[in-house]
């Protein structure tokens, strides 16, 4: 393959990456069935992967591959009588789409729903809990297995074991792909906004690959949040998701140098945060608040960033506050992770030493095992209390365990600098 020839067939595949989403959410809604949704729209990147390098990428890619796709459909249709009648609902949508120009037409709003509603199909009440935020995670934010996984810090067979059980569960009991009712959509609100919370950490902070974050993920997660926070405006949770996602957001430019090196909250300039998204989640972060009630685990990690946006500097950042949000964000939603980053702003807030004994007691947590946040906040903390030598150790550790190339060269360049340290001080 020249170079000509790869950089062509790495713009298809960055492309065809975006769509995919789109693509395999609106087939869902055409056929009713998931799995042969995930399988149409599979060939129609096929034929993208073998067309498009040599013929271009088409002006509407994502109407292209729904062409195809749907064409394979009413193809498949034709053999199989049982499903006639979708086949001439299929037949007729495709000539409306293509008449005329030979491609379908894009409609991004009709698109857009389809995303909402896969969202919304994914978390039926009729799959457990995890399989709902693991197949939608595979199918909607194109997170692999593997990515998924460490997300929840469990083991690659048991999330795959989910998804595979999650279809076949959604085929069986003949799941219609639309959205609820606005009287049974509380009953799936809360794992709506963890999926969308979880695509948007998966784009904001990459688990594998070669790039720091994958901004593509967290706009269509914020996208996501915005249409559900205007389904239910008497939620607080759906407006503090939207105010959390947009303050985080709004330090994405400034997570980067020039050459896509990752860039620590320390070292950022502030002046390269977005002040538009600033404003705009303060503005949720407000609405969510005026709706009463005692705050949810959203709220309070929109009260956290919050706390962020508005300092001028690390400095002055309030991160006596932040500890004590991440204590009640403990109580509400106990997890090591939240633990952990209670330690980073105890840290902050009362000296390495206070941080330190915090996330000693995590060590042994079987959840944190190959968790490489771990050794990297301890290596921090460590680095701070003049100790560089263990924390070179654990900057090591910390690079092992990480998926992501960005990530491990940054683990490896601060134990490099500890390496330096030590030297200095001999």
């Amino acid at each position: 393959m020249t170079q000509d020839q790869a950089r062509a067939r790495a713009a298809v595949e960055t492309v065809i990456r975006l769509e995919s989403a789109r693509l395999i959410a609106g087939l869902a809604r055409y056929t009713g069935d998931l799995g042969l949704a995930e399988d149409l729209a599979q060939d129609a990147v096929v034929a993208a992967l073998e067309q498009w390098p040599a013929e271009g990428i088409p002006r509407t890619p994502g109407a292209w591959l729904m062409t195809v796709a749907k064409r394979r459909a009413v193809d498949l249709f034709r053999r199989n009588r049982e499903l006639e009648r979708r086949y001439a609902q299929l037949g007729r949508d495709l000539e409306t789409e293509t008449a005329g120009s030979g491609l379908a037409a894009a409609d991004p709003d009709e698109i857009n729903d389809d995303l909402l509603r896969l969202v919304f199909t994914a978390c039926h009440p009729v799959l457990p809990a995890a399989s709902r935020v693991a197949l939608t995670l595979r199918v909607l934010g194109g997170l692999t297995t593997a990515e998924i996984a460490r997300a929840f810090l469990v083991p690659e067979a048991t999330i795959a074991q989910r998804i595979v059980r999650a279809k076949r569960t959604l085929t069986a009991r003949r799941v219609p792909f639309e959205l609820p009712s606005r009287a049974e959509i509380p009953g799936r609100l809360t794992s709506v906004l963890e999926v969308i919370y979880l695509m948007f950490n998966e784009g904001y902070a990459a688990t594998a690959g070669e790039d720091w974050m994958r901004p593509p993920l967290c706009a269509e997660a914020m996208r996501l949040g915005r249409v559900l926070a205007g389904l239910m405006t008497r939620e607080a949770e759906a407006h503090g998701l939207v105010a959390l996602m947009e303050l985080q957001a709004s330090r994405v430019g400034a997570r980067t140098d020039p050459a896509g090196e990752p860039v620590l909250l320390a070292d950022q300039d502030r002046r390269r945060w977005d002040r538009l998204l600033i404003r705009h989640g303060l503005h949720a972060l407000v609405r969510a608040r005026s709706l009463g009630g005692p705050p949810g685990p959203y709220e309070v990690q929109a009260e956290i960033a919050a706390c962020h946006a508005q300092a001028r500097s690390v400095q002055s950042t309030d991160w006596e506050r932040i500890a004590a949000l991440y204590v009640v964000l403990g109580h509400l939603t106990p997890s090591p992770v939240v633990e952990l980053n209670r330690a980073v702003a105890a840290g902050m807030a009362y000296g390495p030493a206070r941080g330190l004994e915090i996330a000693d007691k995590l060590v042994t947590n079987p959840a944190l095992a190959s968790y490489a946040h771990l050794p990297a906040v301890r290596g921090d903390l460590l680095a701070k209390l003049g100790r560089p030598e263990e924390a070179r150790e654990e900057f090591g550790r910390a690079a092992a365990l990480t998926g992501n190339e960005r990530e491990r060269a940054l683990f490896r360049a601060r134990a490099d600098a500890c390496v330096t340290a030590v030297s200095g001080s001999g």
